[in-house]
């Protein structure tokens, strides 16, 4: 056959199988549906610290850092301490397919929309709105799960958490006219106040902060997530320590916590895991309290500026109920946050006992903690089991029809959310 003429004959195949495709009109290939994920952003009570099992984390590099040793810095993308026994992890979300853990350990508010190590004693990850944007262009973004609040530009748990416990410890092993030797300058040995942890002007602050963070949050996703379809769930923070101790722990050696040097009862508050004083207690859920109203504020002012996204606030400032810290005889053993434990020197071993130290020794183990904060940064956070209460919270909280719910756990251990 001549070329032309076979020419001709695909031309005019070709406009009658058009033609064709016309009348028929023939469907697209249809795309493959994105897999279902939820993501948790926000700081360590979300990322796992406390709960072990940390997996290596990609810093700004893209570099994916292990554990680099107790005398590596602090700023280490490492330390963000994402646990593989996170909530979000042990968390029952029915049609989730995968899971990623964006929290870091110390975030705030800053670290939503700007590298972390771009503020002081930040870490070297990437904004969290940037490993967002990451996640939604291989994912059907359907739940996320916030924690932010607890650290901000005016106070952070960690240095709250600090300032009472090193409190306690002075006034049990120094007297009334000795001073603590301690890297950050003299330690008070009176209890904490409600103005020492956080003042009424500062929680305002933090509000503000943490509301603007959250806003850039879901502007981002409802640009990002594939089908526009997700749930917000922003979850507050549980007190590791009960609103008084067992009776047990009240006092050693004929000596309580109001009088001075009470050494012996300062080992067994530490050994079970609160070395605080009792008038501390109050004041401290106070300001957890505080802090749960900064996630709530956040969460019904953004529920007004976004009426189509479902935000839904998770209360677990009781989820801890009777497991607390030297709630029980038993404490350590059992509870649901970690003891504070120390390291006398970055040696990876941490000191369980303060038995027959002197206040040298003591003053040397806690200032490993203010060296290398990664000694420490575990202290009164939820533990492996405490994150599956927590993960069940999040259950709850992923399916409930309401937009504010309390996570509860009951005398006989059970958890339930309404």
């Amino acid at each position: 056959m001549p070329r032309f003429r076979r020419t001709a004959l695909a031309a005019g195949l070709t406009i009658a199988m058009a033609a064709l495709s016309t009348a028929i009109a023939l469907p697209a290939p249809a795309s493959a549906a994105l897999p279902t994920a939820a993501v948790a952003l926000g700081d360590s009570f979300i990322s796992g610290e406390g709960a072990g099992s940390y997996t290596p984390v990609v810093d700004v590099n893209g570099v994916a850092q292990g554990f680099p040793g107790w005398t590596a810095p602090n700023n280490n993308a490492f330390f963000c301490h994402r646990s593989a026994n996170a909530s979000l992890n042990q968390a029952n979300l029915p049609g989730i397919q995968n899971r990623f853990n964006l929290a870091c350990s110390g975030g705030q508010p800053h670290d939503i929309a700007n590298a972390s190590q771009a503020r002081t004693n930040g870490r070297t990850v990437a904004a969290q709105l940037d490993q967002l944007r990451a996640v939604a262009q291989t994912q059907d973004i359907d739940l996320v799960l916030i924690g932010l609040g607890s650290n901000n530009s005016s106070f952070t748990f960690g240095s709250v958490a600090e300032k009472c416990a090193n409190r306690f410890i002075a006034d049990a092993w120094t007297g009334w006219w000795e001073f603590w030797a301690y890297l950050n300058g003299p330690v008070e040995q009176k209890p904490c106040t409600d103005a020492d942890l956080a003042t009424a002007a500062q929680l305002s602050a933090a509000t503000a902060e943490t509301t603007a963070a959250v806003r850039q949050v879901l502007t981002t996703l409802d640009q990002v997530d594939a089908d526009g379809q997700h749930r917000v769930v922003f979850q507050d923070y549980t007190n590791p320590l009960p609103l008084d101790l067992n009776p047990q722990f009240h006092e050693e050696d004929s000596r309580d916590d109001t009088r001075d040097k009470f050494r012996d009862l300062g080992a067994e508050r530490y050994a079970a895991g609160c070395p605080i004083h009792r008038a501390s207690l109050a004041p401290g859920h106070r300001f957890s309290q505080g802090l749960g109203t900064i996630v709530k504020s956040t969460r019904d002012t953004l529920a007004a500026e976004f009426p189509a996204d479902e935000l839904v606030y998770l209360n677990v400032q009781q989820a801890f109920n009777g497991a607390r810290l030297c709630e029980q005889t038993s404490s350590p053993t059992g509870a649901l946050a970690t003891p504070i434990r120390l390291q006398d020197g970055a040696t990876g071993t941490f000191v369980i006992s303060l038995a027959g130290k002197d206040k040298i020794a003591i003053q040397r183990i806690a200032n490993t903690c203010v060296s290398y904060f990664q000694t420490c940064q575990e202290s009164w956070h939820p533990n492996a089991t405490g994150h599956q209460v927590l993960g069940q919270c999040l259950a709850g909280a992923a399916v409930t029809a309401a937009r504010a719910v309390s996570c509860v756990r009951a005398g006989n251990g059970t958890v339930s959310v309404s």
